[in-house]
């Protein structure tokens, strides 16, 4: 059970932070009309609004659980205009709270009031005795006055909160089970790709191969098979460098044994448009993290390099706030669709991981593309 003097405290902590709700809402109710004006900067309202009503929750839920007792309340993790409902709500215990506190300081007065009359003999003993009887009773309804506008304060966020918490993990169901079949998806496309990566490609080199070998097989003239061998061979080579860009489709294998900057920087040397490379990483991500911000890289770089005609790309990698954010940007002709097949499908992979990822590409450039992925 809660002390007192917690409560009493948590109590007029609650009526100071009421009025910062009540000028927040009032500033939020404002820009809201404000809005009605602007459609374009309705969505960025609407964000910062749910933005700042999270922020003021937090603090309320610290203050319910240190001084209410209120510790099974759910982390805030999500921003959601159920905390602007939450905040709205708060301020009938703290107008309750304001009042109580108003009765107990002019009861207060009336105490010392009380005191002085008596030092000066106006009251009679009797008169006293009942003046100190009232205002015990007085005071005791006080108390408990506060305290069950704590108990109000403490209900009224189980009931918004929590029940905000059972819809946030109902929404995440749903999305993970729409991630799962995306991602499905996105593996059924991939297959795909390297399906006709092997058929266009490395087979028909493979078979343009069998057929160089055989003219050398039958040849008769030694310098004629020589030049067919060494053609053969340098065949080989590339049919071997193929091979290698396919498979590092499948997985990057060489994340086994080197960090994420460094593997981009061996993506760079094969690259046909110059790529400056920037990894501030002061812990390794998770192998999933880099492993999706390596095919996003990629995605990015070939799409650089076959649609924008792109002089330049740059990749900027670093940890913010329990996320690995990576830029990627090029000063191509811009027009990436982002809802095409390669990035459709790289943001389904980010999505699995909890992530988002964001392509800006206005014609005439350039192109951005943001990964945004969770990292403990």
């Amino acid at each position: 059970m809660t002390h007192p003097v917690r409560v009493g405290v948590g109590v007029g902590a609650g009526v100071l932070t009421a009025a910062g709700d009540l000028l927040f809402l009032l500033v939020a109710a404002g820009a809201g009309a404000g809005s009605a004006l602007l459609p374009p900067a309705r969505r960025r309202i609407g964000t910062l609004i749910t933005r700042y009503a999270t922020t003021l929750v937090r603090l309320e839920r610290r203050r319910l659980a240190g001084l209410l007792g209120a510790d099974e309340l759910p982390p805030i993790r999500t921003a959601g205009w159920r905390h602007v409902a939450y905040l709205a709500a708060r301020l009938l215990p703290g107008a309750l709270g304001a009042l109580a506190y108003l009765l107990l300081a002019i009861g207060a007065v009336l105490t010392w009031i009380l005191l002085s009359a008596t030092v000066r003999g106006e009251l009679s003993v009797a008169e006293f005795l009942l003046q100190v009887v009232i205002g015990t009773v007085l005071l005791m309804l006080n108390v408990q006055a506060i305290a069950s506008v704590g108990a109000l304060d403490v209900r009224i966020a189980r009931w918004l909160l929590d029940r905000g918490a059972r819809a946030a993990l109902e929404d995440r169901v749903r999305e993970l089970a729409s991630t799962r079949a995306g991602v499905i998806a996105a593996v059924d496309a991939e297959r795909q790709r390297i399906e006709r990566d092997l058929h266009d490609g490395l087979q028909q080199r493979l078979v343009a191969l069998g057929m160089l070998l055989g003219r050398a097989r039958r040849g008769r003239d030694a310098e004629r098979t020589y030049a067919l061998v060494t053609q053969a061979h340098e065949d080989v080579q590339r049919a071997l460098e193929e091979l290698r860009e396919v498979a590092w489709r499948v997985y990057p294998s060489a994340l086994e044994e080197s960090d994420l900057g460094q593997v981009l920087g061996m993506v760079a040397q094969r690259s046909a448009v110059p790529v400056r490379i920037r990894c501030d990483l002061p812990v390794r991500p998770d192998r999933q993290v880099e492993t999706v911000l390596y095919f996003v890289a990629c995605e990015a770089l070939t799409n650089a390099a076959k649609h924008a005609a792109a002089t330049l790309v740059t990749i900027d990698i670093e940890a913010a706030e329990g996320t690995v954010r990576m830029l990627v940007r090029d000063d191509g002709t811009g027009g990436a669709d982002p809802s095409g097949r390669g990035l459709s499908g790289l943001a389904r992979r980010v999505a699995a991981l909890d992530g988002r990822l964001r392509v800006e590409s206005p014609t005439g450039g350039p192109t951005t593309v943001l990964a945004e992925l969770p990292c403990g």
